[in-house]
């Protein structure tokens, strides 16, 4: 996540780290192992300060939402040695968001991602293949 450091009254901007490229594409490759739809990936840092990245997926049953999240959890814990600073949603599964900090998971239902079209309110963020994580 790009944080703001206070200096004289300046801020300055801690570019994006591979860890944070990573981390995103993990995410994307956990949820669609456990067979996610409609898998987007966002990169954020231009748009907004709040993260770098948005992986936005859909599951067809709060089951599935949670499966989701648990895989996604666990896989970047296996592979990168992270955990998500908060979650959210768990004890309704309609909308489980993962914060990353650097990087913020949201696995919904069909209902909620139409309701809430994520994509369209950010959709000036640069969209990328999630499935083209760069080696």
């Amino acid at each position: 996540m790009n944080h703001a450091k206070p200096d004289c009254g300046m801020q300055l901007i801690e570019p994006e780290t591979d860890t944070t490229q990573a981390l995103a594409y993990a995410l994307a490759e956990a949820a669609d192992d456990r067979k996610a739809a409609d898998i987007v990936l966002f990169k954020m840092g231009e748009v907004t300060y709040i993260t770098d990245y948005f992986v936005i997926v859909t599951g067809f049953s709060r089951t599935q939402v949670k499966a989701i999240a648990d895989a996604m959890e666990a896989h970047v814990l296996g592979r990168l040695n992270v955990r998500p600073l908060r979650k959210e949603g768990e004890t309704d599964g309609s909308w489980i968001v993962l914060d990353y900090g650097d990087v913020i998971a949201h696995i919904m239902l069909p209902e909620q991602r139409e309701f809430y079209n994520l994509e369209a309110f950010w959709g000036h963020a640069q969209r990328l293949d999630p499935t083209a994580a760069p080696q």
